[in-house]
């Protein structure tokens, strides 16, 4: 069962982060913010002018007290201390942001919005360095990458993944997933399955830096490896019956947590078929006949992996049953463990202790 965090908020929360000293905080629909105590205490609450959704929170991660929101168009700069009072704030999108990234040397700040653009903001010299233009519909994710200050991934509803590097301003490589998978699936769909577009929704990068995650409408998970310019998808599987809304790995680890549309949350582990293609590399054109084989083996099983023969799925390590449809998910240590917070339609978070993980 979960622990649920209420009390604090009175519309749906939208999105979640976690300071490095326990701290959470919680942006919600109407412009609502709040932080909260490990212990699920309300701490502060704040209310943006406007009452925009508060869409992406992220805290500093050598400054725990300050904490960036956007809510609408607009991107505040508060201290959890006095959140009535703002330290800064940045009208650079001119459509709503979906979503924040800082990279690691907390120069940069990534904002993504409807327009599908990416605004990437100088945080010292106050202005926009980079306005990255390339997704035809929303822009709902970017993320920057670990030990890479100037490369950062993103995802759409234009169904496309792109990897950046900040001294180009164009994406260094593209792939569509609804194209991608068009092109491996040679067996019959399911029913139904085809119904649901690969909408992207979400990506997480995890700490090693060269493994990203990609949630999707269409109920996969799509697992990437960076080499260089370019990316290979090394896994795609499913665990949803309905879209994957968000995505995130866990720190120093490659396993993966899952929530989607269907209410359910699962820890996915990718690190076996990760770490073995990282021992034993194959070529592009090698990868592309035996992603081929694979699903004509498996009789076009959406949960098989793309490039492993052998094993054939990949299977949750855990599944919840949430029965809400997920809008945010975020894993961090409560009082020495780990637990997954959720977010959901609801104005309470839910807790869940991650035993033995």
């Amino acid at each position: 069962m979960a622990l649920k965090w209420t009390g604090g908020q009175s519309s749906p929360i939208l999105c979640l982060n976690a300071s490095q000293e326990g701290l959470v905080a919680s942006g919600a629909e109407g412009g609502e913010l709040m932080v909260w105590g490990e212990d699920g205490t309300p701490l502060g609450h704040t209310h943006f002018q406007g009452a925009n959704d508060v869409t992406s929170v992220l805290f500093s991660p050598s400054y725990p007290t300050k904490l960036y929101a956007s809510h609408g168009e607009t991107i505040s700069i508060l201290d959890v201390r006095s959140l009535k009072d703002s330290l800064d704030h940045f009208h650079v999108n001119e459509e709503e942001i979906n979503c924040l990234s800082l990279n690691e040397t907390e120069n940069l700040l990534a904002s993504a919005d409807d327009s599908g653009a990416i605004k990437i903001l100088d945080l010292e010299n106050k202005k926009v360095s980079r306005s990255l233009k390339r997704h035809s519909n929303i822009c709902s994710s970017v993320a920057f990458r670990p030990q890479r200050p100037q490369s950062l991934v993103s995802c759409g509803l234009d169904m496309q993944v792109m990897l950046w590097n900040l001294q180009k301003a164009r994406p260094l490589w593209i792939t569509n997933l609804q194209e991608e998978e068009t092109e491996e699936m040679e067996s019959p769909q399911s029913p139904g399955q085809l119904l649901n577009p690969a909408l992207a929704h979400s990506v997480s990068v995890a700490s090693c830096g060269n493994i990203f995650s990609c949630g999707a409408e269409d109920g996969k998970v799509r697992i990437f490896r960076v080499m260089g310019v370019k990316c290979e998808q090394e896994l795609g599987f499913k665990g949803h019956t309905l879209g994957v809304s968000q995505v995130c790995f866990l720190p120093e680890s490659y396993l993966l947590l899952t929530g989607g549309n269907d209410g359910k949350i699962i820890l996915w582990d990718v690190s076996s078929e990760v770490e073995k293609k990282q021992k034993s590399p194959t070529k592009h054109t090698h990868r592309k006949k035996t992603k081929r084989a694979t699903y004509t083996k498996q009789g076009g099983n959406a949960n098989a992996s793309v490039t492993d023969e052998e094993h054939g799925k990949i299977l949750p390590k855990l599944s919840i049953e949430h029965g809400e449809k997920v809008n945010w998910l975020l894993s961090t240590k409560i009082k020495g463990c780990q637990n997954i917070l959720v977010a959901d339609q609801t104005s309470s978070i839910s807790v869940y202790p991650l035993n033995g993980i």
